[in-house]
């Protein structure tokens, strides 16, 4: 059987930005694992490790895939309105807008599906 080849620093660099990383930096091989340092796509400034076989990322920080441009521009497509005070903690962003309704809500969203998965 043939041993699996761990990723070269270009790969991992775009497995990063295939991940929602962006201003991948301080890209190097350290420990056993690939470390670097980059924003994420909420604009947080993370240091990540990687798996040097996989390519996955696991940040220092919770971080959302999603940016709030996304979300605004989600929420816009399913007819809410008045988006406003979108905040991101311990991976859920919470959004207030209008519905199609006209009715004031309080959203919670999925930092890594962009899922509506709470309505107040």
């Amino acid at each position: 059987m043939a041993q699996q080849q761990a990723l070269t620093q270009r790969e991992v660099d775009t497995q990063l930005t295939q991940q929602g990383y962006t201003d991948v930096h301080d890209l190097e091989f350290q420990d056993g694992v690939w470390t670097a340092r980059a924003r994420s796509a909420d604009g947080e400034r993370v240091k990540l490790r990687v798996d040097p076989m996989t390519g996955k990322a696991y940040p220092n920080k919770q971080i959302s895939l999603i940016s709030e441009a996304d979300i605004r521009s989600s929420l816009s497509v399913q007819g809410y309105t008045d988006v406003h005070d979108l905040d991101f903690l311990h991976g859920i962003w919470t959004v207030r807008a209008r519905n199609t309704a006209g009715v004031r809500v309080s959203l919670q969203i999925d930092a890594q599906s962009g899922r509506i998965i709470g309505t107040n």
